[in-house]
């Protein structure tokens, strides 16, 4: 694992046992099949299950770990963005830290379990994310307003604030999805210096600015009127990157939120009979459409990053029921994807389009990891079998292209 070497050694104090758990753990988490708890772990590797529930109990940095990995990962002058959502993960028993009831997108209701909030950097150009931190929901957060106590929103923004230092300084926006779009967190993320790419429900309440000449006498006019979704005219019109989609866009009073924003309406005609359209809005009045839309088109790649964590990184497969073990695996797992990104990367030489598969990755490590198993176990000459016309088809077998 040259990768995860070379950015530990760039890291300060880490000890050589923990450094070298480390190259153990993303290694073995990259070969292991099933389930990735303690004991699976421990099976795959010469590491026993009770070191491996001794050292998620020790603290690591993982947000400077992928800070690193980052900057080797992503190119300075690509735009970057951050993106932040939280997952929902199952978990069954009582005593475990979280437990809750959150909202599980992939059943379209409420459950109980755990929610994990990340925060990612996505490079626009490349139309890939890379996870930067990942913080657990605490559980029995109040969602009303009428209580004067913490909400689900106040820790989305602590974890934001804390997050905020290791973000590249080039970094201006974040791209967050329809959930986040409200008055509370969207004051936040702009106190903090950036500016936020979004969604709007698709019967928003929306001003027009008022422009026209003011009377002299009385307050001044603010709006005027409201901004109806079947009446695009008084929007300004440019064309998608697509034949079928058509941008509008304007400068609208959002009443929910409170303030001006740049309002972008895409428009899907590629059902004439029966055209739809989503409301996207940028904080940045002066943000162009193209851009709007190209931004919150780049958040879903954190969605890539909860699928690959969850199918193949033991996202939701933790053994352990107290805190800080949650959050060393919940980390692990998502930078075991980063990981996993980066060694692709090192391993692509041709200047073609760079394609990501986590599976086919997984399947050529365990294959790997079999190979030298049987040089090891049956004494045979590393070299030979290796220089072999056939080792590199046996290295590669049932690999599953992206």
């Amino acid at each position: 694992m040259t990768v995860v070497t070379q950015i530990l050694n760039r890291m300060n104090g880490i000890t050589k046992p923990q450094r070298k758990f480390l190259v153990t753990l993303f290694m073995t988490m990259l070969v292991t099949r099933g389930r990735l708890n303690f004991l699976n772990l421990s099976r795959h590797s010469s590491v026993h299950e009770k070191t491996y529930r001794r050292h998620f109990h020790k603290a690591f940095s993982f947000v400077a770990f992928n800070q690193l990995s980052i900057m080797q990962a992503v190119p300075a002058q690509h735009t970057k963005l951050f993106a932040q959502d939280a997952s929902f993960s199952a978990k069954s028993g009582k005593h475990t830290y979280g437990l809750d009831r959150f909202w599980n997108g992939t059943a379209s209701k409420v459950e109980r379990g755990l929610e994990v909030s990340v925060i990612s950097i996505v490079d626009v150009e490349a139309n890939q994310a890379f996870a930067l931190s990942a913080q657990q929901t605490p559980p029995h957060l109040t969602k009303k307003k009428a209580e004067q106590t913490a909400t689900r929103i106040d820790f989305y923004l602590e974890h934001l604030a804390a997050t905020a230092p290791h973000l590249p300084a080039a970094v201006k926006y974040g791209v967050f999805d329809g959930f986040y779009a409200k008055r509370k967190f969207v004051s936040g993320v702009c106190a903090l210096g950036y500016h936020v790419v979004s969604k709007l429900r698709c019967d928003a309440n929306l001003r027009y600015l008022y422009e026209g000449a003011q009377k002299k006498r009385g307050r001044r006019r603010q709006y005027d009127g409201k901004v109806s979704f079947d009446d695009l005219s008084r929007f300004k019109k440019t064309s998608g990157d697509e034949s079928h989609l058509t941008l509008y866009t304007a400068l609208i009073w959002s009443v929910s939120l409170q303030s001006q924003v740049r309002v972008t309406v895409v428009v899907n005609t590629k059902n004439k009979e029966k055209p739809r359209y989503v409301v996207l809005f940028s904080t940045d009045t002066e943000l162009s459409a193209a851009d709007i839309f190209r931004f919150y088109k780049a958040r879903f790649q954190i969605e890539f990053i909860f699928r690959d964590a969850k199918q193949f990184a033991g996202f939701s497969d933790c053994q352990a029921r107290d805190q800080e073990a949650l959050h060393f695996h919940f980390n692990a797992s998502v930078t075991a994807v980063n990981v996993a990104r980066l060694i692709a990367q090192a391993e692509q030489r041709t200047a073609a389009k760079f394609v990501f598969s986590m599976a086919s990755l997984k399947q050529r490590f365990f294959n790997e990891h079999l190979l030298n198993l049987f040089i090891e176990q049956l004494a045979l000459d590393q070299m030979a079998v290796k220089n072999h016309p056939q080792f590199d088809y046996l290295r590669k077998y049932a690999a599953i292209a992206a």
